[in-house]
């Protein structure tokens, strides 16, 4: 029996108590709110209009509510013009709910009316509990990180892609949670040598309307409803539970764990759009609304290309972000967050600023302030462009990196000098002193464009499967086939693509910065061209664990070299006496050469008719004063290079130092063990699109 009490303002969302639960609504524009619950069928069995208000907060304690409860919102208006026309019969999502009783698939039929069978209810959960607000221990109980941010390799991968295909993981929980903690997961990433898994968007989503009217679903997951929910799709049986044991699973092996958050925009869309949770609640304060002229209706800001965007400079959006934030990590217990369209975030109302107060109250949240920060430094907004420009601790993905490394390795002109600063940090973007190296999240791939095989294997996109007449999706791939476009059984093809896969990962791994791999991309995986699969719920999208002795190589290949980085700090991070943003200076010597053994000029930078050139490093003797030698040729033909510097060192020298040149890395052997039988010369003859890399201890 529930019986409606005198109840209190704060928190939002709901309070278990011993007898029953308070319920706490932001709802500025409401002439009434009423909270229903229902049965275990979804059923509506109880109505209960809220008395107390303050202000735009509605509240009430509802004795004899408890956790497993079912519950939702009806929202009378004060004028359909504040709430988008919304009426009575449309149910809403709590948007400080923390469990979903289902997924929320768009269904017209349903929504049309009242749309009580189409939204899913609100579920009280146990970390609703009065004791819950303060963080708690969750946290503390996972394994400390076991490396610095020098040494973080970051692995891009989606909940269901990971597991549905593997032959080791029980059926039952294929494609959920619990199968991407398996320990048949598990095992593969470690051997790779990953430090941390960044999971596409987890939190609860609903796939587009246009979508559904094609047959097509949203994959991805980057459409929220909701910032607390875990998406009920990825579980066996409870999503909130089993969302929690994989995190817990993951960093009790040392993982680190980052969300890809959504806080740009959410499914309600724009005008008409649906109203699901923030329309019907608050839309004026939940999304940014232009209104250009007297006669002009309002509309919607759309700087997400998805309808709407959300009001991060609200107060009450700014709270209820840094909430879910704050509730991913003390109680689910992820380590930070990759924020999807991030130059939303630093918008004061409608432009940008570096001293946003969302990255203010980052800084100096107890909480928030030692979590991992990643931006996708843009969106599509006026300035979205942002690379650069986010406060010093936070990571940036460097789409610069991404080009210039792609364009090289195709033997493009005029890419040679922008390659060299992409190699050494980007410092042109993230300055010196004032930025890490480490700031800038480099990667070839990302789940929005080619896989790596790929980008070897097509010049153009090919998403026809999307049914937008291939008009979606990016088309400057900077790609190439080699000759045949997409799958080819012709041998000289697949050695220029598997080497030119080599060249490209060990780029990316051996660079400075983080490195950032999208999951797969070891396993050789094809999208048959498609660039955008976002609306591919198949084998599309799935890893396929099933590989060919050359897809075998190639993955013993990305382990190597994954291995050969985290071995050597040198490589990890490179520190300049110039550069102070930390004293921890390693580098003696860096020094570029030209093919023929001579130090390259200004002028060889922007010689378009040289694609081959070294990188000598020596380290401070702290590092035992280590020498190492990068060797590039990004030509379509080989190239004699001579490096005096490369000389063996005389019989008397090996007696009293007992160290020698060494082949670390060659990219045109097949597999890491043939490098050893490279023969280290002053002169040698350089394959085409080939890297190598030579040490001397």
């Amino acid at each position: 029996m529930f019986i409606l009490e005198k109840g209190q303002m704060q928190p939002h969302g709901v309070t278990v108590f011993e007898n029953g639960c308070n319920f706490s609504l932001y709802c500025p524009d409401a002439a009434a709110v009423f909270l229903c619950f229902f049965d275990r069928d979804e059923e509506e069995i109880l109505r209960i209009e809220l008395k107390e208000r303050i202000q735009s907060t509605w509240f009430g304690y509802v004795k004899g509510a408890k956790v497993g409860d079912y519950y939702a919102y009806r929202v009378e208006p004060k004028s359909r013009s504040n709430l988008v026309g919304n009426s009575i019969d449309k149910l809403l999502i709590d948007p400080y709910a923390k469990q979903l009783s289902r997924e929320l698939q768009w269904d017209a039929a349903l929504y049309k009316g009242n749309s009580e069978k189409m939204i899913p209810k609100c579920v009280i959960t146990g970390e609703d509990t009065a004791s819950s607000f303060t963080p708690n221990s969750h946290n503390q109980e996972q394994k400390s990180r076991p490396y610095g941010s020098q040494q973080r390799i970051i692995y891009e991968a989606h909940i269901k892609g990971l597991s549905t295909l593997h032959p080791d993981v029980p059926e039952d929980i294929k494609g959920t949670y619990l199968g991407a903690c398996h320990p048949a997961i598990i095992s593969h990433l470690k051997s790779l040598g990953i430090t941390t898994i960044q999971f596409l968007p987890l939190m609860a989503f609903m796939p587009e309307p246009f979508l559904s009217g094609k047959g097509l679903t949203n994959y991805w997951g980057y459409n929220p409803i909701n910032f607390f929910c875990p998406e009920p799709r990825y579980a066996s049986k409870n999503a909130y539970t089993e969302c929690r044991e994989m995190i817990k699973v993951l960093k009790s092996e040392g993982f680190e764990v980052l969300l890809d958050v959504v806080f740009n925009h959410t499914a309600e869309a724009g005008d008409p759009g649906t109203i699901i949770s923030f329309k019907g609640l608050c839309n004026r304060h939940a999304y940014l609304l232009e209104q250009h002229d007297e006669s002009d209706g309002v509309s919607y800001t759309n700087y997400s290309g998805c309808g709407n965007t959300v009001k991060v400079s609200d107060a009450y959006m700014l709270n209820l972000i840094l909430d879910a934030m704050r509730y991913w990590v003390t109680h689910m217990g992820v380590d930070g967050f990759r924020f999807d369209l991030a130059a939303t975030l630093g918008r004061q109302t409608f432009e940008f600023r570096k001293n946003a107060s969302f990255f203010k109250i980052i800084k100096q949240d107890p909480v928030l302030k030692t979590a991992v920060m990643l931006a996708e430094p843009w969106d599509i907004g006026p300035g979205g462009y942002q690379l650069g420009h986010f406060p010093a601790h936070w990571l940036e993905v460097n789409d610069k990196f991404r080009d210039t490394v792609r364009a090289f390795w195709r033997g493009d002109k005029g890419t040679k000098g922008d390659f060299a600063t992409r190699l050494m940090g980007s410092r042109d973007v993230f300055t010196k002193t004032k930025r890490p190296m480490h700031a800038s999240v480099n990667n070839i791939t990302y789940h929005d464009g080619f896989t790596l095989h790929d980008l070897v294997s097509y010049a153009e996109k090919h998403n026809e499967a999307n049914l937008e007449s291939n008009r979606d999706g990016h088309n400057h791939n900077l790609s190439a086939n080699y000759g045949v476009e997409g799958h080819t059984n012709k041998e000289e093809i697949n050695k220029v693509r598997f080497q030119q896969k080599r060249n490209l990962f060990a780029t990316l791994i051996l660079s400075q910065g983080t490195p950032h791999i999208l999951a797969g991309d070891e396993l050789s995986k094809t999208q048959n061209g498609n660039n955008n699969a976002y609306c591919q719920d198949n084998e599309i999208n799935y890893l396929h664990w099933n590989l060919s002795t050359q897809q075998k190589e190639f993955l013993l290949y990305c382990q190597y070299v994954i291995r050969l980085k985290k071995q050597y700090a040198l490589l990890q991070c490179m520190s300049f006496s110039d550069d102070m943003y930390d004293n921890n200076v390693n580098i003696a010597l860096a020094d570029w050469y030209r093919a023929d053994g001579s130090h390259k000029t200004d002028i060889d930078w922007v010689n378009h008719e040289h694609h081959c050139f070294a990188l000598h490093i020596v380290s401070t003797p702290a590092l035992n004063n280590q020498e190492w030698v990068f060797c590039y040729n990004s030509a379509d033909e080989e190239k004699d290079f001579h490096l005096p510097i490369l000389a063996e060192t005389t019989t008397k020298e090996r007696a009293l130092q007992a160290k020698h040149w060494r082949c670390m890395l060659n990219t045109s052997d097949e597999t890491p063990e043939a490098c050893s039988k490279t023969k280290v010369l002053p002169l040698f003859t350089m394959p085409a699109r080939s890297f190598r890399l030579f040490l001397k201890e």
